[in-house]
């Protein structure tokens, strides 16, 4: 039994997430009844800010074995946010033997494939183990299957924790396709921005748990570190068990490493001066620079603003986050005369009107 991914009234996934359309999705996991089930319970007085820590080891676990890059994450006391980039290209290149290491990190080994790695195996058997391998790899970069392996794993280890049984999602999690590099960079600044929104952080670089910490953390190894120096230093408080990050700039020439086409501190400067924006101490009020980014996104910076304060509902219901000539055309590829977010894409973008 799965926790989390029963719902009578809702679209099926495979309609939901579509590579050919899109390799960005934003992931949503909110805990049962919007229990406070990974922060300080103010009812019952109990404390499950640890289980916080569960969610990015687990991510960097899932890492090893899915060929899905995290872009951003933020882990909030009674749900989590996850920006995510689907690698098909990967999972074709995998070699058999890579694509079953990668999967027995997580299932067990049918005696078949032991067999067929053994070269123990019968033609009509090499055919079935053949199919078996092929519905891994294509499992490899399945969102469905890697948010059953981060969901499934949370709610037992909770409930193993609370010594109970029973539900620990309120539903499936909710996913949106990310139609363009526009969509992507406003979802994941959305998502960094959380805990300022929630009054949890002042700043980027104090918001716990999430993946603009990391980036500024990692941003600031790499800018003490002296060039002579085969290792950065190490912090003196050793840091938890982290994910790693879809890079914002394409740093080798590996065919197979993806990158959105813009530097790390394009993106850091953003997300500053969007925050800046939500401290309660400045909300309403617009900075005076206005970072370039906006511009090349084709982004208005006043309604950008407005989804980063929580004013409107950014990840409210919506199919899809993008321009309005993408979201025209997924709703026409899904057979649709609409789809939910056409609205937001007049707004936010200039080209949109």
């Amino acid at each position: 039994m799965f926790f989390g991914y029963s719902s009578p009234m809702t679209r099926a996934r495979k309609t939901l997430v579509d590579p050919e359309t899109t390799s960005y999705y934003h992931c949503i996991g909110r805990c049962v009844r919007r229990a406070w089930l990974w922060g300080e319970d103010r009812v019952s007085g109990r404390n499950y800010e640890h289980r916080k820590a569960w969610v990015t080891a687990r991510l960097a676990e899932l890492a090893e074995v899915f060929t899905i890059d995290v872009c951003a994450y933020a882990v909030m006391s009674n749900h989590y946010h996850l920006v995510v980039r689907l690698d098909t290209e990967k999972a074709r290149a995998l070699s058999e033997d890579e694509v079953v290491a990668r999967y027995g990190r997580l299932f067990k080994m049918p005696v078949l494939i032991e067999r067929y790695l053994d070269r123990l195996t019968t033609d009509a058997e090499n055919a079935v183990a053949q199919t078996i391998l092929g519905q891994w790899r294509e499992r490899l970069c399945d969102l469905s299957w890697y948010m059953r392996g981060l969901n499934e794993h949370l709610a037992r280890r909770a409930n193993l924790e609370d010594g109970c049984t029973g539900r620990f999602w309120e539903g499936r999690y909710k996913s949106q396709a990310l139609l363009d590099d526009a969509a992507v960079l406003t979802c994941m600044s959305y998502v960094d921005l959380n805990p300022i929104r929630a009054k949890m952080a002042e700043t980027p670089e104090e918001s716990d748990f999430t993946s603009i910490q990391l980036r500024i953390r990692n941003a600031q190894l790499q800018s003490v570190a002296a060039p002579e120096e085969a290792n950065p230093p190490v912090p003196a408080e050793a840091p938890r068990e982290q994910p790693p990050l879809m890079p914002l700039v394409k740093a080798s020439q590996d065919e197979h490493v993806h990158a959105l086409g813009y530097t790390e501190r394009d993106y850091l400067e953003l997300v500053d001066w969007a925050g800046r924006a939500v401290r309660a101490d400045k909300r309403g009020a617009i900075p005076s620079h206005i970072p370039p980014i906006l511009n090349r996104l084709g982004l208005d910076p006043g309604r950008f603003l407005h989804h980063m304060t929580g004013k409107s509902k950014l990840t409210h219901h919506l199919t899809a986050i993008g321009s309005l000539d993408r979201m025209q055309a997924l709703a026409k590829k899904m057979g649709q005369s609409f789809l939910k977010g056409n609205g937001l894409a007049r707004q936010l973008y200039w080209a949109a009107g």
